[in-house]
């Protein structure tokens, strides 16, 4: 079976380039690797090539780039196929040079993760926050007033 770029330093040489964002670490997923700032998922490795997050705010600025998007097959069950993508996208090719070259990019798609990852995390409804936020209020005010 012969040598890939993910066997021989593929994923190590895009850990370096990311490594602006901080520590990053990689798992092996789905034939690739998904690469990680500090726990937080920034990139895909699919077929020797790099894919950064992506997001409404980050993806035009890969797009005027002219980066390619990360798409793959999926089967359904009754066996049709529909090309699917997750919203990862390729930096530009000089990117892959330097770690100065890939910090913006890198920056973009840690950006789009952490809003991701934000917009994950459970938001106490709007009446236990304004009930708790008058609680603090009267409770500040008991403390003055004393």
């Amino acid at each position: 079976m012969g040598t890939t770029r993910l066997d021989n330093g593929f994923v190590a040489h895009c850990m370096e380039l990311l490594a602006v964002l901080g520590p990053i670490h990689s798992k092996r997923m789905f034939g690739g690797h998904g690469l990680y700032a500090d726990d937080v998922f920034v990139a895909i490795i699919s077929g020797d090539q790099l894919y950064l997050k992506t997001d409404a705010q980050t993806r035009p600025r890969f797009e005027a780039a002219g980066c390619a998007e990360f798409r793959y097959d999926r089967r359904s069950k009754d066996g049709s196929v529909t090309t699917a993508s997750l919203g990862y996208y390729q930096p530009p090719e000089e990117a892959l040079e330097s770690a100065a070259l890939m910090a913006p990019w890198a920056r973009l798609a840690m950006e789009a993760a952490l809003r991701s990852a934000n917009a994950k995390t459970v938001k106490p409804s709007s009446g236990a926050a304004a009930s708790s936020a008058a609680g603090s209020r009267a409770a500040s005010k008991g403390r003055k007033a004393g």
